[in-house]
């Protein structure tokens, strides 16, 4: 089968820094044990498996001032995602090490806000509900700022009477589902400022992808299933490119089906999918022939599929 990488691929640099300083605080002895994660590092199973393997250890739940008080000594590191003032002022106060991985491209929308907020602003910020980047985000302005997902939820915004308003989002949403809700914000409250905080590395994958699928039968997103900038991927594909898209973790979650008639397949990457396992997938695809018409059909009680799945 003919396949297509899509490029950019692999770690974006906020992945990759997140990554080192994990790396390196298992690997110093004088780093206080044990070392424990608030969160996910980054949203992806095999990266957090190769944490483990270092000694780290994962704490992962929608509190994360719940998870310190599991916490009693040794060091915490903070996740790529970012996480709110209280929590950091927490984790310190319970005499923890810590070790802040935040994605520089989220500590800019953290101080962005907290600005926008000192200077009176009210704050609509555009972003997922549950993930933790928002949670963190959210966390600088208690009180001036509101979190938005959907288009719809902006006819109910109730803005405190003469606050300037201003307008910012999450690093790794779909940049044309957010451009939608950002019009109908500022149809709303025309005089509102726009600070569009989707990073470079989300904004290009989703524009190769919507390129690049022009030219393939359907695309493969390598990805885990908690990664918002890797479901994104399929999203943009599917609305904008108008192709078939399917996110894996992995080779295990390719299904022969998918390939039924299709000819050249696209694969490309979230942000903090391991270059190795994208790797895989595309060696998989490259290697795979459909079964013959007459083999592709399972005999009654035969038991056997019609093709494995690496």
């Amino acid at each position: 089968m003919e396949v297509v990488p899509i490029s950019p691929r692999g770690y974006c640099y906020g992945v990759v820094d997140a990554l080192k300083l994990a790396r390196a605080a298992a690997r110093d002895p004088s780093v206080p044990r044990p070392i424990h994660v608030l969160g996910l590092l980054v949203h992806n199973r095999h990266a957090v498996e190769e944490l483990e393997r270092f000694g780290i250890r994962s704490l992962d739940g929608p509190d994360r001032l719940a998870l310190l008080e599991s916490i009693d000594r040794g060091t915490v590191i903070l996740t790529a995602h970012g996480v709110a003032p209280a929590v950091k002022a927490r984790a310190r106060a319970r005499g923890l090490h810590v070790v802040d991985a935040t994605c520089p491209d989220v500590t800019r929308t953290h101080q962005l806000v907290k600005d926008l907020a000192a200077r009176g602003y009210f704050i609509v910020y555009i972003g997922k509900r549950g993930h933790p980047e928002p949670e963190g985000v959210v966390g600088e302005a208690p009180g001036a700022i509101v979190l938005v997902e959907r288009e719809e939820e902006v006819d109910g915004l109730e803005v405190p009477s003469g606050r300037p308003v201003a307008v910012t989002t999450q690093t790794t949403l779909s940049q044309w589902d957010t451009q939608v809700i950002i019009r109908r914000i500022q149809q709303r409250f025309p005089r509102a400022e726009v600070y569009n905080e989707i990073c470079l590395a989300t904004q290009l994958r989703q524009q190769a992808a919507v390129r690049e699928a022009a030219r393939v039968d359907l695309v493969i997103v390598v990805g885990d299933r908690r990664s918002n900038n890797s479901g994104r991927l399929v999203q943009v594909v599917r609305e904008k490119a108008g192709k078939p898209a399917y996110l894996v973790e992995d080779v295990a979650g390719i299904r022969p089906e998918w390939l039924a008639g299709a000819r050249r397949v696209g694969v490309t990457a979230g942000s903090s999918t391991p270059s190795g396992i994208t790797r895989e997938v595309i060696r998989w695809l490259q290697a795979y022939e459909p079964p013959a018409p007459a083999a592709a059909a399972v005999r009654p009680g035969s038991g056997t599929a019609p093709h494995p799945v690496g």
